[in-house]
């Protein structure tokens, strides 16, 4: 039979009507998608330039946790595609965390309206299109934007992110971790900034040197860097994402009532021009979910699917031991039943070993407007399995909404590649109006546990306390008309941060009682993250 005959369709339909004949290899391609169990609805396979809507491209839900890729240029239908996968999810029982960068997928809360571009797509995929809102919750990072605060402790964020927040090269990174291993082994935990710029001062004070002595040092010159840059942080506003009360990222395991799974949606329009510090936080998400989450082995369905837009802004400029954390906790997390997907422009934003490990790839077009476009477009083939297809062809045309699929089967083996013209989300495509998000937020279950930050008692606190006692202590054993000793800055020179903090009687006080507390040491995890003790 030749390539231009033509068999029966056998794959499954929505709408009623005879079954066309398919083309022999788009029926070839068509049965690698002809799962028997539960499965996610993509859309239909496209062939020789023709939508095939009884040929269904679907990827089985048990596979959701192998992790996934979806890329495309911009405008291309990346989000609402992360939209379609959250909304089936959904309905299907299983919780999904969205990350919405531009602001635009609030509205998947909110049921869809019908247009001619929305029928018109229903039409030609013979899907049974009904106006659906999904339950959802809305969060924003420190309480900037609409959404119930997300905060971390300095002390469960961890060394290894923080210092690429604070964009510390390996050195810097190498002595933050040592000040996070020294107040994890006295048992001093960093509620906020003001408790980490305190630990670092004092490492550089003539006690805490010796407290250091044994396992490296902190230069003044590194502990200058470290405080400045904290000091920056905290003048960009981003001091209130560090405090309590912590993020419990347990919360985005739940279910509602009727049990659809619960759609969280972090809203970052509000710290977009903050990359380094919303991707960041992102994998501090992940990584305190691998931390606390069990093993479950392979599962009938996910526990969480976990979309990770903008993903290039994680990887760059990343150390290596910065990627080699976050291609381990990849690897591992799956056995824990959390899938992951990666949002991004091009596959050659991840790097080789994370690519790898994503068994699951709906990639929309690519250009190729320059030399460099080109390179990335032959990258991008060589990364599928062999096709039916030219690829190149078909990647650089493919319209909105429209995508090369691949996933893994019932049995774990890539699927044949699938040019796909995707379904319509039943949701809102498009924004919730603010006053409306903010009503939703205060009707919230957890807006009265994350609202109102509380700032209680911790390292900054009992320094001041200390400090104050110290002074009074010199002052009453000080004889009348004593004279301070001198300085060794020049007169009219203001001394340095470090250089007033390390010099303030409060760490005499603190090197007596930190330098024997028996504090049980912090265990931490693949990015030096730790969970909260409750």
């Amino acid at each position: 039979m030749s390539d231009s005959e033509t068999v029966p369709g056998a794959a499954a339909r929505e709408a009623p009507g005879s079954a066309p004949a398919l083309p022999r290899k788009a029926l070839g391609i068509a049965s690698g998608y002809a799962f028997a169990g539960p499965a996610l609805d993509l859309g239909a396979l496209i062939w020789d330039g023709h939508c095939l809507p009884d040929a269904r491209i679907r990827i089985p839900l048990p596979m959701l946790n192998r992790h996934g890729l979806v890329a495309g240029a911009t405008g291309t239908g990346k989000t609402k595609t992360l939209q379609l996968i959250a909304e089936q999810l959904s309905a299907q029982g299983v919780p999904v965390f969205l990350a919405d960068v531009k602001g635009d997928l609030s509205g998947i809360s909110e049921p869809g309206a019908a247009d001619d571009r929305v029928r018109s797509r229903a039409a030609e995929v013979h899907q049974r299109w009904t106006p659906a809102g999904f339950p959802a919750e809305f969060y924003a990072l420190g309480g900037m934007g609409h959404g119930v605060p997300l905060r971390a402790t300095v002390t469960s964020f961890g060394p290894l992110l923080l210092s690429k927040v604070l964009r510390l090269n390996q050195t810097q990174e190498q002595s933050l971790g040592l000040v996070f291993h020294y107040a994890d082994t006295k048992g001093l935990e960093l509620i906020d900034l003001k408790d980490l710029r305190a630990v670092v001062a004092f490492l550089t004070s003539d006690e805490g040197k010796q407290e250091l002595r044994d396992i490296g040092g902190l230069s003044a010159a590194t502990a200058g860097v470290i405080l400045r840059s904290l000091t920056a942080l905290e003048a960009q506003g981003m001091a209130d994402f560090f405090g309590e009360p912590e993020f419990d990222t347990g919360e985005f395991l739940r279910t509602a009532g009727d049990g659809r799974g619960v759609v969280s949606v972090l809203e970052l329009p509000a710290v977009q021009d903050k990359p380094q510090l919303f991707s960041t936080f992102l994998m501090w998400l992940l990584a305190d979910l691998f931390h606390d989450l069990p093993e479950v082995g392979d599962a009938d369905r996910p526990k969480l699917v976990f979309f990770f837009d903008e993903a290039h802004l994680l990887f760059s400029d990343a150390s290596r031991a910065f990627l080699e954390s976050i291609t381990q906790t990849v690897r591992l997390i799956r056995s824990k039943g959390v899938g992951v997907f990666f949002v991004t422009q091009s596959p050659k934003d991840v790097p080789a070993d994370v690519l790898g490990q994503l068994g699951n790839r709906v990639q929309h077009a690519l250009r190729a407007f320059t030399p460099d476009d080109q390179k990335a477009l032959k990258a991008t083939v060589r990364t599928f399995p062999d096709s039916a297809y030219d690829l190149e062809e078909v990647l650089t045309g493919l319209g909105t909404g429209e995508a090369v699929v691949t996933v893994l089967s019932e049995r774990g083996a890539p699927t044949p590649v699938a040019a796909t013209r995707l379904r319509a989300p039943e949701s809102l495509m498009g924004p919730v109006d603010g006053a409306a998000l903010d009503r939703a937020v205060q009707r919230s279950s957890l807006y009265d546990r994350y609202a109102q930050a509380v700032d209680r008692e911790s390292a900054y606190e009992k320094l001041t306390e200390a400090r104050a006692a110290r002074a009074g202590e010199t002052a009453a054993a000080e004889p009348k008309g004593a004279r301070a000793p001198r300085g060794r800055q020049r007169a009219g020179e203001e001394p340095s941060v470090v250089e007033q903090v390390v010099s303030s009687g409060v760490f005499k006080s603190l090197a007596r009682s930190v330098g024997t507390q028996l504090g049980r040491e912090i265990t931490r995890s693949l990015f030096g993250t730790t969970r909260r003790r409750r």
